[in-house]
């Protein structure tokens, strides 16, 4: 019978329960026991435990001396499904009784200069398992089944006292996986924790710091895919704006996204104009953690820098969320975003600066345009042009927020009265044909447009009315019998 938890009152029940001696793991390590084999639990689940967070570790991470064909065979037999894609790293994957889980054997890796692929050597210690891991906080193991912490880095002090460091050398460790270069800053993000207003925060020890600045270039060498989902993971973190700051320290954020770092443009010489890159962190804190959302929150004013001008009346912008909009695309594409992240970012910036001009009254027309063109998008679209006000004046924020609450009172009206989400026009493509007697193509396309601005513009009118305007607008398109009937 194995002992009690070896480790103190901190560690989460979760984790507690994830040991227990009818559990799944416990199940496994008993097998690889028998086999005269040692086996660890590793990585986030260990971590989380200790920092007292919810761990959002999908798989849990195992190690062994075992090499991978024999893990294969001792699992071969209790799980329900064996993944092998990443045999040749050393690496097994398992399902048991609906617990994911990897296990891998002991190793060691480096990635080549000119190789985005580890070269990848086996062993027998898991103490240097440990130390090719990314942070000491990341190489606390836990031995099955006795359930005994393993903690030769001191991992658990460097989380107690919030910060990342690596085991070994800083910069040899980032020259063996250069993607730790920016996974550094993904952990100040992600590991924060928000309680009662107040940010916990986690800091870069001073070497490791110095190091990602020195060698900030090799992350060029990792694939855009690699580099992507750090960045969706820095971005839907619990402190972002701390992470990009000190990224930008280490002259990531020109690197890996350069129109950031042009947002930091000289005050305007006549009036005052607030720091964008700033108003840009503040704005993207200001957001729900959603990878779209935040992604839009980003970079929804890169196209400042390219419409700035600055006159008598103070600097201005002009259509920058339209330049910004094509900016992010381009970027966001460059990274191997999803074509859905990229369309539905790009059309959040391009939308984001239309609200400003509902002071000034809107109809239903435009209200109606406003909920149309942002189709699904409308939550977040809402969401991106209240965290946009980022000033300090309490009044002018009321007032911003009282007018957005009102906007979506009557968005709700409307769409209660209209089905304004399925607005479409009053007669479809077949009506269009068989009323003017004319084939698919183009005309038709033109027509249903210019019925869709009818019902935007008046709401509904009625089948017969619409096919009377229908009329009217084929006549000012001087369509004549022999059009019309495609003779």
């Amino acid at each position: 019978m194995a002992p009690a938890l070896a480790f103190d009152r901190s560690a989460r029940a979760a984790l507690a329960k994830l040991l227990e001696e009818s559990s799944p793991v416990m199940e496994v390590a008993e097998l690889f026991t028998a086999a005269g084999r040692e086996l660890y639990l590793v990585g986030g689940a260990v971590r989380d435990a200790f920092s007292d967070r919810s761990s959002t570790t999908r798989e849990l991470d195992l190690a062994t001396d075992a090499r991978p064909q024999e893990t294969r065979a001792l699992l071969d037999g209790i799980a329900s499904a064996l993944w092998r894609q990443g045999e040749p790293f050393g690496t097994i994957g398992a399902e048991i009784r609906g617990v994911r889980m990897e296990i891998t054997t002991f190793r060691s890796e480096r990635y080549a200069p000119d190789s985005r692929h580890p070269e990848v050597s086996f062993g027998t210690d898991v103490t240097v398992d440990l130390e090719r891991r990314d942070f000491t906080i990341n190489a606390v193991a836990i031995k099955l089944p006795e359930r005994t912490l393993i903690d030769p880095f001191g991992g658990l002090d460097d989380l107690k006292a919030r910060v990342i460091r690596t085991p070994g050398d800083p910069r040899s460790s980032l020259l063996d996986d250069p993607l730790r270069i920016l996974r550094a800053f993904r952990f100040v993000s992600q590991l924060a924790r928000s309680a009662d207003g107040k940010v916990t925060r986690f800091e870069i020890d001073d070497d490791l710091l110095e190091a990602t600045t020195e060698l900030r270039e090799r992350l060029l060498t990792v694939s855009a895919e690699r580099v992507r989902d750090e960045l969706t993971k820095l971005l839907v973190g619990q402190a972002p704006a701390q992470a990009l700051l000190l990224a930008d320290r280490a002259g990531l954020v020109e690197l890996v996204l350069p129109e950031l770092a042009a947002l930091k443009l000289q005050q305007d010489p006549v009036h005052r104009h607030k720091d964008v890159w700033l108003h840009t962190l503040a704005v993207v804190e200001q957001t729900e953690p959603d990878e779209v959302l935040r992604l839009a929150a980003l970079l929804h004013d890169i196209g400042k820098p390219k419409t700035r001008r600055i006159g008598p009346d103070g600097v201005t912008f002009h259509f920058h969320e339209v330049v910004g909009a094509e900016l992010a695309a381009r970027r966001l594409r460059a990274l191997r975003w999803p074509n859905k992240v990229v369309d539905e970012v790009s059309d959040l910036i391009r939308l984001h600066h239309r609200f400003h001009t509902y002071r000034l009254g809107w109809s239903d027309a435009a209200v109606r345009r406003y909920a149309r063109d942002a189709g699904p998008l409308l939550h977040n679209l809402n969401a991106l042009v209240r965290a946009d006000c980022t000033t300090h004046n309490r009044e002018k924020a009321a007032r911003l927020q009282a007018r957005m609450d009102e906007l979506e009172a009557r968005i709700e009206q409307l769409a209660q009265a209209e089905e304004l989400a399925r607005i479409r026009p009053e007669l479809d493509g077949h009506d269009v044909m068989s009323h003017l007697d004319v084939p698919p193509g183009p005309i038709v396309g033109e027509a249903l447009d210019y019925l869709l601005e009818v019902r935007l513009e008046e709401g509904l009118i009625g089948r017969d009315e619409a096919l009377k305007r229908l009329d009217e607008w084929a006549a000012g398109r001087g369509l004549g019998a022999v059009e019309r009937t495609g003779e």
